[in-house]
C-alpha cells in the first residue's frame, strides 16, 4: 500500500505554499522533500503521529477564467483533488467567505473526497474572528479548522483531522508476491504501448487491480518468468490538450507510482533522445532507492549504423550520471523487439535490490579497500572506520562507523560504493551509505 495522499487547494494567496513549508519542512518529524520536482515546490512527505503522509501543494484555484496560467494552475489543482485521499480546503479569514470559495467547494463536494476546511491567517492568540463562522455555511462533514500557516498554530489540529478522515483500505491483495513494477516516463514515451505489448504477448492475465485511490490499473500477469504486477501512470494523456504544462505533472503521476514499485521501468523516446524531463523523472526512481532499468523505446524508428547504440549509451549515461548502475536496453513496443528480455531484467534487478551481505564479508572488502586506498585525513587527523553492516534491503543500505563523520568525504563514500558494487554487483539499484561515529576521535 502507499502512503496516503492529502491535497491542499484553494484560492491563489490564501496561504498553501506556507502550510504547505510548514508541514513538510519545519516539522521535527519531516522525511523530506522528494526529489524532482523541488523547483515546483509540490510535492513532499510528512508524519503524524507514526503516519506517512505524502502532501501536495498546488497552485491557486481561479473557477472562472479565461487566463491561461490560471487555467494551467486549475489543471494541477483538478490532478491533485484526483489523486488524494484527503483534501484540506484553504481559505483566508480576512477576505471571509468568497464566491470563489463557495465555486471550489462546489467543486470538492463532487469529487466525493474527505474534505477538511482549513481557515488560515488567524493569528491572533484567544477568540476566533466573527469571520471564522462564516466558513460553516460551505457545509462540509468536517469542521473548520482555524489555522496560522506562518505561525505554525492550529497545524496539530489539522493533522488530526486529516489522519481522522482517511478512508479505511482494504487489502485486497492475498499474500501478493508479484513484483510491483512502475512504467514511468514523459507522455507519449510509450508507456501504456509497453504494458500492451506485455499483456498481449503473455495470455495469462490473472487481474486488473484498481489502484489503491488512483485512477491508474494495475495489470497482473503471470508467465514462465513469475508473477509481475504493472502500474500504468499513463494516465495523464487524457489530458494531452494542454501542452504547454503537461509533462510537469507526468512527474506528479511518476511519484505516485514509483512509491507503490519495487522496480521501475524508465521510459526513454529514442526519436526525441534524452530530455531534462527525462533527467527529473528518473531522478524520482533514483532518490526513492526504486531497482531502475532504462529502457529505450521506438528503437525501430531510428536510423543505425555500427555507432549508434554506443553514441546512445554515453548520452544516457553522461544525462543519468547519478544511477550509472542502471542497465539499459533497447526496444520496440510496436514491433516487440527485446520486449521479452525485460523479464529477465526484471527479475534480476529486483533480486539485487533485495540482496543481504553478511556483516564479515563486508568487512573483509571494507579492509581491502582501506588497504589499496588509504581512508583520507585532515589538518592532522586521519578518518578511521571500523566496521560496516547492512541494515535494510531495497535499497541496500548501509551503517559505516568511523571516529569522525566529518572526515569521511563524498569521494571515499562513492569510492567505498564502488568497492561493494566490484565484489557483490548491486546492479541496477541505487546503494545507501550512512556514515555514523564511534568511539575515539583523535587521530
Amino acid at each position: 500500500m502507499g502512503k496516503p495522499i492529502v491535497a491542499i487547494v484553494g484560492r491563489p494567496n490564501v496561504g498553501k505554499s506556507t502550510l504547505f513549508n510548514k508541514l513538510i519542512g519545519e516539522r521535527r518529524s519531516i522525511v523530506e522533500d522528494v526529489p524532482g520536482v523541488t523547483r515546483d515546490r509540490i510535492y513532499g512527505e510528512t508524519e503524524w503521529c507514526g503516519k506517512s503522509l505524502i502532501v501536495i501543494d498546488t497552485g491557486g484555484i481561479e473557477p472562472k477564467t479565461d487566463d491561461i496560467i490560471l487555467r494551467q494552475m486549475r489543471f494541477q489543482a483538478e490532478v491533485a483533488i484526483e489523486s488524494a485521499d484527503v483534501i484540506i480546503f484553504m481559505c483566508d479569514v480576512r477576505t471571509g467567505l468568497t464566491a470563489n470559495d463557495r465555486d471550489i467547494a462546489i467543486m470538492l463536494q463532487k469529487s466525493q473526497k474527505p474534505i477538511i476546511p482549513c481557515i488560515n491567517k488567524c493569528d491572533s492568540v484567544g477568540a476566533l474572528p466573527f469571520e471564522f463562522y462564516e466558513f460553516y455555511e460551505l457545509g462540509f462533514d468536517t469542521e473548520p479548522i482555524a489555522v496560522s500557516s506562518v505561525h505554525g498554530s492550529g497545524t496539530g489540529d489539522l493533522l488530526d483531522a486529516v489522519l481522522a478522515a482517511l478512508p479505511e483500505r482494504e487489502d485486497t491483495e492475498e499474500e501478493d508476491n508479484s513484483i510491483k513494477i512502475a512504467v514511468i516516463g514523459k507522455p507519449n514515451a510509450g508507456k501504456s504501448s509497453i504494458i500492451n505489448k506485455f499483456v498481449g504477448e503473455n495470455r495469462l492475465i490473472v487481474s486488473d487491480i484498481a489502484g489503491t485511490t488512483r485512477d491508474a490499473v494495475d495489470t497482473r500477469i503471470e508467465n514462465e518468468y513469475g508473477s509481475f504486477t504493472f502500474i500504468d501512470t499513463a494516465g495523464i494523456r487524457r489530458q494531452s490538450k494542454i501542452n504547454d504544462k503537461i509533462e510537469k505533472y507526468s512527474v506528479l503521476r511518476a511519484h505516485m507510482a514509483v512509491e507503490r514499485a519495487d522496480v521501475c521501468l524508465i521510459m526513454i523516446d529514442a526519436g526525441t533522445g534524452i530530455t531534462e524531463q527525462d533527467e527529473k523523472i528518473a531522478g524520482i526512481a533514483h532518490e526513492a532507492g526504486k531497482a531502475s532499468i532504462i529502457v529505450v523505446n521506438k528503437w525501430d524508428t531510428v536510423e543505425k549504423d555500427n555507432h549508434t547504440v554506443n553514441q546512445f549509451n554515453d548520452r544516457i549515461r553522461t544525462a543519468l550520471a547519478y544511477m550509472p548502475y542502471a542497465p539499459i536496453v533497447y526496444v520496440s513496443a510496436m514491433t516487440g523487439q527485446r520486449i521479452h528480455t525485460l523479464y529477465d531484467h526484471i527479475r534480476y534487478v529486483h533480486n539485487q535490490a533485495n540482496t543481504r551481505i553478511s556483516t564479515g564479508m563486508l568487512n573483509d572488502v571494507l579492509s581491502d579497500a582501506m588497504i589499496k586506498v588509504q581512508p583520507p585525513s585532515d589538518k592532522g587527523k586521519r578518518l578511521k572506520i571500523y566496521y560496516m553492516t547492512q541494515i535494510s534491503v531495497a535499497p541496500p543500505t548501509f551503517v559505516i562507523f568511523c571516529n569522525n563523520v566529518e572526515l569521511f568525504h563524498f569521494s571515499y563514500q562513492r569510492y567505498i560504493e564502488n568497492c561493494l558494487r566490484q565484489t557483490f554487483g548491486f546492479r541496477g539499484t541505487p546503494i545507501r551509505l550512512i556514515i555514523r561515529a564511534k568511539g575515539d576521535t583523535n587521530s
